[in-house]
């Protein structure tokens, strides 16, 4: 049939009056156009009033738009939540709730408690009840608390009942349905087991001695039955000698009776009542074992601090959760070495101890344990966000049971000695029999530990990895001061892995193989390596590391090398240039012709000409100059057993009288050849085109006859500083 593209591009220019970012890119001129356009009306920047034919009472912009929106960016004072969780937009919501799969926050603001709520709203629909599987954050460089930390438990699926998210005076709607059947379903199951469940409970009586055991006993049947949901998390055993200091608390603070529950007991009760009888702990394991599903309870008042609207509370109390439950009841070394991971900084709220701090009896009565396990997203980015110590302990927390997540980016967030505590999260998510992560990327400006040692971290604790990016600027001063008790990661040994993409930029840091080529060796699916900014100490290392990624890296298709000294390794570069399985290689800004003869460039040639599966060569930052790139128009020759599709040279002084040249000579070899060459991509980005822009549009033009050119206006009197800087 006819295609629509050109229609939607003409509303494009007709209604939005604006030439969109990256235009070339756009594969779906209706998607993008209905996804800006519900975004530009939500947020007051397009008026529909200006435009005939959007101006009739008979048209919502945002209800007819809303089915086709995947993506949405929320910014600045979250005037967008406000309008959607508005009463007359709940059909809008609804909509959004099985669009919508990306839900992004922007330049986002310090907000009241009355957007916070809106805010709980919206997310409580399109994560808990819809299919947002992404919530990423940009650019945040003061962020506040309270709201960072209410998004990031959200988007892990954590937060009260259902009663406390009260939409236009009812509660939860989703949620009562759930729990409706849910009961039913319980109480099917305890009405079959019931004389087994009466017996149980008799021995825990006598064995105990205590004439409250059948009571608590029937709060704890009675509490589970509608409290599975949180077995996660209620589950995680308790450090022993912390138990008895978490139960005096919890017994201080929340008064344990039947009085106190309806329709099921406090989950922060259950949970510390477990704690201090092991016998209530052992019987409940077997229930949950018999029971094998989730199921949400009805989360009630208890007490005059308890208020179900208090956000602030409940927002602060899951980082001072007990950090103890992320250590290995199996293995006590091991759970020595996560505690001490865990290890909060001096002076922070929860240094040395194992639950939340008392404050006036309100704070540790919202937890973790104490809330409800909604759906969470899948994937979690934060980019240019600063995280506190205490954000990083709260983040930890959710990390340590957030089984659902597939990918995690942490971007540029200041971590420091906060990496200890982000680690220890992972640490007990990699635990999880159904742990799901599978790409981790970590940047930041400062490392606080070497990055392969990190490396060697993440990947003994998930070897189920496909991806593992970490990425680091500069070189921390003090790097190396890591809590007391925990060994370095590099001693670990790396498990056979399932890792495909490993991306490393080292803070200008030696290139030590010895810490490398065990990551390597026990990554035998590796498709694409990346080695950024790293020092060769010696010729031997690069010659080591090729040897190794050719015995034990099989299915390498990807090398890129930025930034990489390779002025003295002209060897190893064209062994690898004739290797036989790489389709991809990358040698950006590493100095290749500095100390070079024109030899070497022939050699360059001669070899890449003789290899048929090299597809992709990216050569930009090496001062090319006029003379190398025509040159390297011989690759295209008529004796070339070449299938090279790809040749990016940007960056490398060419001026417009040598791209000419450079044409005019790929024309004579595709003459030649009868006009049949795979070559189809040319990147020119930052080359000095503008110093003659006559012979440029000429170059450019007959280039463009024979493959797609991708070239920017770039000023190249900024390339004098540049070119000098660097020499």
């Amino acid at each position: 049939g006819l295609s629509t593209q050109p229609i939607w591009r003409k509303l494009w220019d007709d209604v939005m009056k604006t030439r969109p970012p990256n235009s070339e890119n756009i594969t779906c001129w209706r998607k993008k156009f209905l996804e800006t356009f519900f975004s530009n009306v939500l947020h007051g920047v397009l008026d529909v009033s200006s435009d005939w034919r959007l101006n009739d009472h008979h048209f919502s912009p945002l209800l007819h738009s809303s089915p086709h929106v995947s993506q949405l960016t929320l910014c600045n004072m979250l005037q967008g939540a406000v309008e959607l969780t508005a009463e007359h937009n709940q059909k809008v919501l609804e909509n959004l709730a099985g669009s919508l799969r990306i839900l992004k926050f922007q330049h986002l603001l310090s907000s009241d408690q009355s957007i916070r709520r809106s805010l709980v709203l919206l997310l409580h629909r399109l994560i808990h009840h819809g299919s947002v599987s992404q919530v990423s954050m940009y650019s945040w460089p003061v962020p506040d608390t309270v709201l960072l930390v209410l998004i990031l438990s959200m988007s892990a699926g954590f937060w009260r009942s259902g009663n406390a998210l009260v939409y236009h005076s009812s509660p939860c709607g989703l949620c009562r349905e759930e729990d409706k059947a849910q009961s039913q379903e319980s109480a099917q199951e305890q009405a079959e087991r019931g004389h087994y469940d009466e017996r149980e409970w008799s021995d825990g009586e006598n064995q105990k001695g205590s004439p409250r055991a059948p009571e608590e006993a029937d709060v704890e049947v009675n509490g589970y039955g509608a409290d599975a949901r949180l077995n996660s998390v209620l589950s995680r055993p308790r450090s022993p000698p912390l138990q008895n200091q978490v139960c005096e608390e919890a017994s201080s603070e929340v008064p344990c009776d039947d009085t106190s529950i309806r329709g099921g007991s406090s989950p922060r009760c259950i949970s510390d009542q477990l704690s201090c009888h092991p016998v209530l702990r052992k019987t409940r394991r077997r229930l949950k074992s018999a029971v094998g599903k989730k199921r949400r309870c009805l989360r009630r008042s208890r007490g005059p601090y308890a208020d179900p609207e208090d956000l602030y509370d409940f927002v602060f109390t899951v980082a001072r959760e007990d950090n103890s439950g992320l250590l290995d009841k199996n293995s006590a070394t091991e759970g020595e070495n996560a505690e001490n991971w865990s290890t909060c900084s001096p002076g922070s709220p929860c240094t040395g101890h194992a639950g939340c701090k008392k404050r006036g009896g309100s704070a540790g009565i919202f937890s973790l344990k104490a809330a409800h396990r909604f759906r969470s997203v899948s994937t979690l980015e934060l980019f240019s966000i600063p995280l506190t110590g205490e954000t990083c302990r709260t983040l930890s927390n959710l990390l340590s049971s957030w089984v659902s997540l597939e990918n995690l980016v942490l971007s540029y967030n200041g971590l420091g000695a906060d990496v200890f505590c982000i680690l220890s999260g992972l640490r007990a998510l990699s635990r999880h029999s159904d742990c799901h992560l599978r790409v981790v990327r970590v940047s930041d400006v400062f490392s606080h530990m070497p990055c392969m040692e990190l490396v060697h971290c993440i990947l003994s604790a998930f070897p189920q990895l496909h991806t593992l990016s970490v990425s680091f600027d500069l070189k921390n001063q003090l790097e190396g001061n890591r809590p007391e008790g925990n060994p370095s990661c590099s001693e670990v040994e790396i498990p056979e892995s399932c890792l495909e993409q490993l991306e490393i930029r080292f803070p200008r840091e030696p290139l030590h193989t010895a810490f490398l080529l065990p990551v390597l060796k026990a990554s035998k699916s590796l498709q694409q390596l990346s080695l950024d900014s790293a020092t060769l100490p010696c010729s031997q290392e690069l010659g080591l590391l090729l040897e190794v990624l050719k015995e034990c890296n099989p299915n390498l298709k990807k090398l890129s090398f930025h930034d990489v000294n390779l002025a003295e390794h002209q060897k190893e570069v064209l062994l690898l240039l004739q290797d036989p399985v790489l389709q991809e290689i990358t040698f950006s800004f590493c100095r290749l012709f500095e100390s070079s003869t024109t030899e070497f460039l022939s050699e360059i040639i001669n070899t890449v000409k003789r290899n048929s599966s090299l597809k992709s060569l990216k050569l930009p930052g090496n001062r090319l100059g006029n003379h190398r790139l025509v040159a390297l128009a011989d690759i295209f020759s008529e004796d070339s057993s070449s299938s090279l599709c790809q040749l990016d040279v940007s960056s490398n002084c060419i001026k417009p009288d040598g791209l000419l040249e450079f044409t005019k000579k790929l024309e004579g070899h595709i003459q030649q050849r009868g006009g049949q060459i795979q070559f189809t991509h040319l990147r020119l980005f930052q080359n000095w085109l503008d110093q003659d822009a006559e012979t440029a549009q000429e170059a450019l033009r007959r280039l463009k006859a024979v493959c797609s050119v991708v070239n920017d206006s770039w000023d190249s009197s900024q390339a004098f500083a540049d070119y000098i800087s660097v020499m």
